[in-house]
């Protein structure tokens, strides 16, 4: 008989250290054959979406947001978020009762490490106080805003030409 080779899993409490997460291509260094499995799981999960996933998708439904737009169980690397904001670089992860907290903070601390901003909401403050949250993710995507449009004027600044005179 021969050995077979199994998956050996790191251990969710080893919170030390971020899996990195690369851009490059499709998939950020993840296989077509894992991406897909993420994409049916997502559209999966939003079959068969919480009451607290429902509510705030209709209220984002029904808000205007401008250029900005929350896509449902979106996948962001191999991590699938409950909504997403590509403009933002901001994703909002809702804990319902009976979560793995460990496996959240390790993929909130990954996507943080390639710049998107976890935002973290409680289920029940969703369906008890829903104007609270909304008043919270609007002050989150200020708070975004300012740090993006921050980000531009030290990038413009960093880059402008030295001397006064523009190069041709």
């Amino acid at each position: 008989m021969t050995d077979r080779k199994t998956l050996q899993l790191r251990d969710p409490s080893d919170t030390t250290e971020a899996p990195a997460l690369q851009k490059k291509g499709r998939g950020w260094k993840i296989s077509d054959k894992r991406l897909d499995a993420l994409h049916e799981r997502a559209r999966d999960m939003r079959r068969h979406s919480s009451e607290a996933h429902k509510a705030l998708a209709a209220r984002f439904a029904k808000a205007d947001l401008g250029r900005y737009k929350f896509t449902r169980h979106a996948v962001v690397g191999s991590a699938i978020v409950d909504f997403n904001c590509h403009n933002l670089g901001m994703a909002i992860s809702i804990d319902e009762e009976g979560q793995d907290d460990a496996l959240a903070k390790r993929r909130d601390k990954s996507l943080e490490s390639v710049g998107i901003r976890v935002m973290r909401i409680k289920a029940a403050d969703i369906l008890e106080n829903m104007d609270d949250v909304l008043a919270r993710i609007t002050a989150g995507m200020r708070l975004r805003i300012g740090d993006k449009q921050a980000a531009r004027r030290e990038h413009q600044r960093s880059s402008a030409p030295r001397g006064g005179r523009e190069r041709p």
